[in-house]
């Protein structure tokens, strides 16, 4: 059985990180997701921008993640923003009153940039 796999990218720039995830983020990922987080509030970074959109899955133990590192973030006087959760993690996170986590311009996915292609034509 192949384990769950997260990608996590971090791009600096000044005091400002975005993280891009990708993949699952469950029970055996979640560390891997606090501890990067974690390194962003040791090397200094003031406000951490969480790009969700390569997200396919996320359980309570990403949200836990997510909530712990945001507390964090507060009692250092930093911010952790997420954008563009998928609509089901965007739905879980409404619901259990951590609206406060998502960037209210970047609450949900951007519209898909699929091309259709047309019956008897180039798309």
């Amino acid at each position: 059985m192949t384990l769950p796999r997260l990608n996590v990218y971090r791009h600096d720039h000044n005091t400002r990180a975005l993280i891009t995830l990708a993949g699952e983020i469950d029970l055996n990922t979640a560390p891997l997701l606090s501890a990067a987080l974690a390194t962003c509030a040791r090397d200094g970074i003031r406000t951490a921008d969480v790009d969700l959109t390569a997200v396919t899955f996320c359980d309570v133990s990403g949200l836990n993640a997510f909530l712990a590192a945001s507390r964090h973030a507060t009692e250092a006087g930093t911010s952790l923003q997420l954008h563009y959760p998928p609509a089901v993690m965007a739905r879980i996170i409404e619901i259990t009153g951590s609206g406060f986590l998502l960037h209210e311009l970047h609450a949900t996915r951007p519209p898909s940039r699929r091309v259709l292609a047309v019956a008897g034509g180039a798309p």
